[in-house]
């Protein structure tokens, strides 16, 4: 196997507390109103991640908007008013998100959508229309989310759209609904457009392989053009338009082998500015010969991944924050027009100067394929070989990322080497990489994990002796697998929120997942014609392989992974006379969003890796 990555220099470290790793962030988040007045964030305010506002122009009168006691406000936007933020936030992890508004003068909440049992999505706002925008509600039929006109003063809610059976929808710059993406029976995708209130029409079908990597983004300013992303007719998904009425592509920005990341529009023209293509590191390429001055300006003033996050109606101010894997994110308000940039914060200023250097590299999997990933190594000494976690991430259809990873640093502080592989399956990479992971649960995607330590240890860097697995959602599966599988690989495992069997797991999934069940049933199978597939797959099914310590973390409300799929596992283990360590959390979903979960949750953890792999934690009494 061949590899890009450089053995690092190792010097002295110190154990970071966990409560500066895992607690709150100091502030996140920021972004800027339409009307250029404002600066909103997310920071802690009682101990809990709340808004917080002030005016653009000085460090004065920050002040919250608004006082959440429980899971804490983590994604939010400005209304186009200008005088109302609008957030989404569930209730004890069950993703029924309720959408709410305050004002930037705080007072009341508004619980915009009070409806039990009901998901509400943002669908479209549009800077240029102040009064009103689009959500999706899925209280009429459980199963597809109708689109409501919203308006957000005086909390009227109009349904606009009986949802045809779409995943998603575009709106144009009237804010009325004139794109849909529509999922198809053999798990592909077209995108669909119409006239006014006229019938549905496919502008774009896609086959299953492009169905991940195939959105629109949105209309140019005469509603003509439909602004998309896509991988059709090639490797990598690429951005587009296409004329809605005859179908032309033409081709606005593309990389070889790299998806497109991220793109931004001018709020007024509607036409875009710059894109994003996320290779080890973030690549981002001007559009508009202006916006190059911008960034060749931005790019002098730190070296981390400059991210633009915000920017007011007249695109005249950004809000631009900077990301480093060996250090907190830092966010500036950039004035275009003076090309000057004023420093905001740091997300984890606590953490600046104490972390470890995150190293890309790449190895050749055992049939060929190129595998990429991030090692980050402890400070000491580093011709020794290192116990070392494998750090999985969920998805599986997503992709580790060169940022600051509490996780990461975490395991790197406490001595051991930190893999994180974006095995077959991830995204970015182009369609072809994720489609090699269709039907590979368990089975050549785990082969990449597996291929991804042979490399660390046949480099001199991990100990075959001491190896872990940890990671939440696919991840907590593949630590489930690597110890039902492969347990002579790893010494120990840790699952959070991990499904034990994929047949029961596709069983169960959310009501509002089902118009994309032809496109899962595609990647990992179908549990009504092929059970004994997915059963092989399940680490429930080779309980019997299992000899390795566990430690299994379940949130109770979890609508992705329920529950049962950690009980049951838990209870064949304790038949067996194996009990692995087991905490539920009640008040929890899809992972662990409470500062009180996650600190007692991470302790749990860092003894559990200290006492199979040697590493060093942070006394509880600390």
């Amino acid at each position: 196997m061949t590899s890009t990555a450089q053995h690092p220099k190792m010097g002295a470290g110190s154990v970071i507390p966990r409560a500066d790793l895992f607690g709150n962030p100091e502030r996140i988040t920021p972004s800027i109103s339409p009307d250029g007045r404002w600066l909103a964030w997310v920071a802690p305010y009682e101990g809990v991640l709340n808004l917080w506002v002030r005016p653009v122009d000085t460090n004065d009168d920050a002040r919250p908007v608004t006082a959440d006691r429980d899971r804490g406000i983590r994604e939010y936007w400005w209304a186009p008013d200008s005088e109302h933020l609008l957030y989404l936030r569930d209730q004890g992890g069950d993703e029924n998100s309720h959408l709410y508004a305050v004002s930037v003068g705080g007072g009341e909440v508004r619980d915009l959508t009070p409806f039990d049992g009901v998901k509400a999505v943002l669908v479209a706002r549009d800077l240029q229309i102040t009064d009103r925008v689009l959500v999706g509600l899925n209280k009429t039929t459980p199963q597809l989310h109708d689109v409501y006109e919203l308006h957000v003063a005086t909390g009227e809610l109009v349904k606009v759209l009986d949802n045809p059976g779409f995943l998603g929808f575009v709106a144009d710059s009237q804010l009325t609904v004139r794109a849909g993406v529509r999922p198809n029976q053999d798990g592909g995708r077209a995108i669909m457009v119409r006239e006014g209130d006229g019938e549905w029409r496919p502008v774009l079908t896609v086959d299953p392989i492009d169905a991940l990597s195939t959105v629109p983004l949105g209309f140019d300013g005469d509603g003509r053009r439909l602004l998309v992303m896509t991988s059709a007719e090639v490797n990598a998904a690429r951005l587009v338009w296409i004329d809605v009425d005859s179908g032309e592509h033409e081709v606005v920005a593309e990389d070889p082998t790299y998806d497109v990341e991220s793109v931004l529009t001018d709020a007024a023209t509607k036409l875009p500015l710059m894109v994003s293509f996320q290779r080890d590191r973030l690549h981002t390429q001007a559009l508009v010969r202006e916006i190059q001055r911008d960034l060749d300006t931005l790019a002098a003033l730190e070296d981390g991944d400059l991210h633009v996050v915000s920017a007011d109606r007249a695109n005249a101010t950004w809000v631009v924050s900077y990301v480093h894997a060996d250090g907190p994110t830092a966010s500036y308000v950039y004035d275009r027009a003076t090309g000057r940039a004023r420093f905001l914060f740091h997300d984890r200023p606590g953490l600046a100067g104490r972390l470890r250097e995150v190293t890309p590299f790449a190895f050749a999997a055992r049939d060929g394929l190129e595998v990429h990933g991030y090692l980050t190594f402890p400070a000491g000494n580093a011709e020794t070989p290192l116990p070392t976690v494998l750090l999985v991430h969920g998805g599986p259809w997503a992709r580790d990322t060169w940022r600051l990873d509490p996780e990461v640093q975490w395991l790197a502080d406490r001595g051991y080497l930190c893999i994180q592989v974006n095995y077959r399956g991830s995204t970015g990479y182009g369609k072809a990489h994720t489609a090699a992971g269709n039907r590979e649960w368990g089975a050549k995607m785990h082969d990449d994990l597996l291929d991804a330590i042979t490399f660390a240890v046949e480099s001199g860097y991990a100990d075959p002796d001491r190896i872990g697995i940890y990671g939440a959602s696919y991840g907590g599966y593949a630590a489930l697998a690597g110890a039902s599988i492969t347990p002579e690989v790893f010494r120990c495992a840790i699952s959070l929120c991990g499904p034990s069997n994929l047949e029961t797991l596709l069983r169960a999934m959310p009501p509002h997942w089902t118009p994309m069940i032809p496109e899962i049933y595609k990647k990992v199978g179908n549990p009504d014609t092929e059970p004994d597939f997915l059963r092989s797959r399940s680490p429930y099914s080779h309980i019997d392989n299992i000899t390795i310590p566990l430690l299994i973390v379940q949130g109770a409300n979890d609508p992705r992974v329920p529950q049962s799929e950690s009980d049951q596992i838990v209870a064949a283990l304790r038949d067996k006379g194996l009990p692995p360590e087991y905490l539920l959390f009640d008040d929890e979903g899809h992972g662990l969003v409470k500062p009180e979960n996650r600190l007692p949750f991470y302790t749990k953890a860092e003894r559990f890796l200290a006492e199979h792999l040697k590493g060093r934690y942070e006394p509880e009494t600390a």
